[in-house]
């Protein structure tokens, strides 16, 4: 937090008017609070980008040397000059100058590297429409990418603490005014209280008025916590002013408000979307058909040897149906091999299996220790109920302790955005099994929730692989 002097004459002149002297009118204040930061932004922007220009000509001319004996080869300068308009253009796009890429090293690595790798395959597409890829060497293209994505991440990370110490820990002038409302603190902030400093959103003073824009001088962000009925007042001063203004509202978090929308007549908070758009479910859709699908043909004499014990052992029926909630709070059948015993069958899933518990069959308890039991769950994939990767689908009698999950925590529900999945973020961390207490369900709803903030594909590939490493696991009874 960044302590405010007070302005000795202004607020001297206020104390004798109220007849009282205050110790802050003896501070001295200096205004504007920060200086501009948006044209040591623009500089940073612009070293960026001749530093990466300059980083991909200097790879390029390295390797050329290297490899074929001089700098100057033709080649490397033909692709000189088609990567690095290509790099710029990608690099626009992807965001790799913005104010994340100088406030996150990870961030401004990762987007550097990736405009680097569009630049190399919009290269090998023009110079296959052009006919003339047989011109570039293979083995000087590759080299030449792999040294110019380490040398871009170098620079960036030695760059990093010249451009913090420049631009500051956020590289932007954050304002929080407290004017009587739930207090709140931002990191690296300038913290204001109006009660102090004699500040109000009064728009009929032209001096108040003038004094408000003395302190938001030079600033990013401008956030107020004040009473409800203040908060049109500031409304009205942040529209007036040039600048990025936000009004503290308890309701939005409790809310979880996404955004804001205004119709004819009306306005409306966004508490809800879908976690992924139409190419992401898409994208999730075909994974789960190519992955479910070939997994069932692999897996099919495993399957037909598991069903064929099941049922020598009593001659029972293979499968176990249940009710579980999955995406939209809609109900649906999940299929498990059938681990206990008919008679003891547990359809609302009311009580949760334990260690010793005897209405698990012996066969049960081998395809429940090794994961086996859940495979039949690939036709639930197939069918579109379930997705090989998501929330695991729990009884809608299941209890964590003596109270139902959804009473536990209300965000229980959050998990019903998405599609239920063979495997989750939860499972491979170890969180599973009966959930006895209620810090059971915590802390897979956690994973849950996390998982839920941010899909890709390449995430759920990980959540694939590290599974493996967990389908034997001593929570399983």
């Amino acid at each position: 937090m960044t302590t405010l002097e007070q302005d000795r004459d202004t607020l001297a002149a206020l104390g004798r008017q109220a007849g009282v002297e205050s110790s802050a009118a003896r501070r001295q204040l200096k205004l504007p609070l920060a200086p501009s930061l948006e044209r040591r932004r623009l500089q940073a922007y612009l070293i960026f980008l001749l530093l990466d220009g300059a980083v991909i000509v200097g790879s390029l001319l390295a390797v050329s040397l290297l490899y074929f004996g001089r700098a100057d080869d033709p080649q490397t300068l033909q692709q000189i000059n088609l990567y690095l308009p290509l790099y710029w253009t990608a690099a626009l796009m992807t965001r790799t100058y913005s104010i994340d890429s100088l406030i996150s090293l990870k961030f401004s690595q990762v987007r550097a590297v990736t405009a680097i790798l569009i630049a190399l395959t919009l290269t090998i597409f023009v110079a296959f429409f052009s006919k003339s890829s047989e011109q570039f060497s293979r083995v000087s293209t590759i080299a030449s990418i792999t040294v110019t994505a380490a040398a871009l991440a170098w620079v960036r990370a030695v760059a990093q603490p010249l451009v913090r110490l420049r631009c500051g820990a956020i590289a932007q002038n954050v304002l929080v005014i407290d004017d009587g409302g739930i207090p709140i603190r931002i990191p690296h902030a300038w913290h204001v209280d109006t009660r102090e400093h004699r500040l109000r959103p009064d728009r009929s003073d032209p001096h108040m008025l003038d004094r408000l824009g003395m302190f938001m001088t030079n600033m990013d962000r401008v956030v107020v916590s004040c009473p409800p009925e203040r908060r049109k007042d500031w409304a009205l001063v942040f529209k007036g002013s040039n600048i990025s203004g936000e009004i503290v509202d308890p309701e939005v978090q409790e809310m979880g408000v996404l955004g804001a929308r205004r119709g004819h007549g009306f306005g409306s908070l966004v508490v809800s979307v879908g976690p992924l758009g139409l190419r992401e479910r898409a994208v999730k859709r075909v994974m789960d058909l190519a992955i479910a699908g070939g997994a069932t043909i692999a897996l099919a004499p495993l399957l037909l040897v598991t069903a064929l014990l099941i049922w020598l052992e009593d001659r029972g029926p293979v499968f176990f149906l249940q009710q579980r909630q999955g995406r939209n709070n809609r109900l649906f059948w999940i299929f498990k091999f059938r681990s206990m015993r008919v008679e003891k069958l547990d359809a609302t899933g009311s009580r949760s299996a334990s260690r010793d518990d005897d209405r698990i069959t012996r066969i049960g308890r081998f395809i429940r220790k090794t994961s086996i039991d859940e495979l039949p769950q690939l036709l639930n994939v197939l069918r579109g109920d379930m997705s090989i990767v998501g929330p695991r689908p729990h009884a809608i009698g299941s209890l964590a302790g003596q109270k139902r999950f959804w009473e536990v925590d209300p965000r229980y529900l959050l998990r019903h955005s998405l599609k239920p999945g063979l495997t989750g973020l939860a499972q491979i961390r170890g969180l599973r099994g009966a959930t006895d207490s209620e810090a059971d369900l915590t802390g897979r709803l956690q994973a849950d929730l996390e998982y839920l903030d941010g899909w890709t594909a390449l995430r759920d590939i990980r959540i694939i692989f590290a599974t493996f490493a967990v389908l034997v696991h001593d929570r399983a009874f």
